[in-house]
């Protein structure tokens, strides 16, 4: 990891879905940055389905992306001012939706919810050595 790069990246953000290409654009540069790019579509794609859960079910459509870059790959969170919790669930394959978390748990090594007073956090964790399996 370079010194001179700051290893942990957060951007707030207003959820449209308009928008979501735009900030796929910023992970991937973030992580071509860090020199992570084996990650970059599992992580656009995790990315996407946590920002669509906020767009979908939150009460409010603010809310915080946060990179970072750890020695084995990357974690990423996404905080929220919704309390639910996101669930995967076995996907229905002939239904529009519900696939997102399902995806997202077979895609990242790690994931899971933070509750706090505001809402919540979900992330997940990609590793570099992993992201072939």
């Amino acid at each position: 990891m370079a010194d001179n790069i700051p290893q942990r990246y957060e951007l707030r953000l207003r959820v449209h879905p308009q928008e979501l290409a735009e900030v796929r654009r910023a992970v991937g540069a973030r992580l071509r940055l860090w020199g992570r790019e084996e990650l970059i579509t599992p992580a656009a794609m995790c990315v996407t389905e946590l920002l669509s859960n906020v767009h979908k079910h939150a009460a409010s459509p603010d809310c915080v992306l946060t990179l970072e870059n750890r020695p084995r790959g990357i974690r990423a969170a996404v905080t929220d001012t919704e309390p639910s919790l996101p669930v995967a669930k076995e996907p229905d394959f002939l239904s529009e939706c519900g696939r997102g978390m399902f995806l997202l748990s077979k895609t990242a090594d790690e994931w899971g919810t933070d509750l706090h007073g505001s809402g919540k956090t979900v992330w997940f964790t990609l590793c570099a050595e992993t992201v072939d399996r």
